[in-house]
């Protein structure tokens, strides 16, 4: 083996396991907003109703990724924490296809370390109802083919919008902030409904903690369809300008901005090697 490939192996294996890192980051705080919003504590009793619980959790969950996202771990490795942003920026051409098998592993895998780690910490409290390991369960109503499209369409919308965005140099610094809003609203406005996860590593970890897997397969599904739909509209609409980076911190991983002269050769080389690599 060369030693180029031995350093793209060694990114590689780094990178993944920072997005297990930040997976199991981001489910542990999900898993805790809900124990402290939708659990019993001064907060649910205060806000009863879950339709106003969940527009308290949105903008919650939308902070904590959007930190996750821009923290030194995020900047390296892309701050996905989703497989279907990862399978996108495959699809966008800016992330190899020997990185999604190992991101999607370590993604799945933090999701269920993440809960783990929040039943621990937080106690057994986080096992039993309302919080559940904070799973997502859709209305009793919701059929599979309904939850499949409600989850499909808004995971299209926001690869669609952050793919935009990643195109250009000086909006791209702003998608860290965009997914945390997009991910917020998708909460806020499907939370009582389908429930919002717009990630499979989102559901996968409650989902198995809970032993909740009955429509576990859309929520593993419908998002991967969706982004892969989203990136390719976005392919179509704008063929001359292509998407700059799959690291939705908009930056390089040493935070220099896209539209950096000095860096910007480093553009289209900058696919999953970190800095100095």
């Amino acid at each position: 083996m060369s030693t180029t490939s031995q350093l793209k192996l060694g990114a590689l294996i780094r990178n993944s396991m920072l997005e297990l890192i930040l997976t199991t980051a981001l489910l542990f705080g999900i898993t805790t907003i809900v124990r402290f919003v939708v659990g019993a504590s001064p907060i649910s009793r205060a806000l009863p109703q879950i339709h106003v619980q969940l527009v308290l959790v949105g903008p919650l969950v939308a902070v904590l990724l959007s930190l996750l996202i821009i923290s030194g771990a995020g900047k390296v490795s892309g701050g996905h924490m989703n497989p279907a942003i990862s399978l996108a920026m495959w699809r966008f051409g800016v992330f190899p296809a020997v990185g999604i098998v190992p991101y999607i592993a370590a993604q799945l895998l933090g999701s269920i370390l993440g809960v783990f780690a929040a039943r621990v910490v937080w106690g057994p409290i986080v096992a039993r109802p309302p919080v559940l390991y904070a799973v997502i369960q859709p209305a009793p109503d919701w059929s599979s083919v309904q939850l499949f499209a409600a989850e499909l369409i808004f995971m299209g919308l926001i690869v669609f919008v952050v793919g935009y965005f990643l195109s250009n140099p000086r909006l791209a610094p702003n998608v860290p902030w965009l997914v945390g809003i997009l991910i917020g609203l998708g909460i806020a406005l499907l939370g009582t409904q389908s429930g919002g996860s717009l990630n499979p590593a989102r559901q996968f970890g409650p989902a198995v903690a809970s032993a909740h897997t009955a429509k576990l397969w859309v929520y593993l599904v419908a998002p991967m369809v969706g982004a892969a739909l989203g990136a390719e509209m976005l392919r179509d609409l704008r063929e001359r300008q292509q998407v700059l980076t799959h690291r939705l911190c908009g930056t390089h991983p040493d935070g220099a901005r896209l539209d950096d002269p000095r860096v910007e050769a480093r553009v289209r080389n900058d696919l999953i090697l970190g800095p100095g690599e």
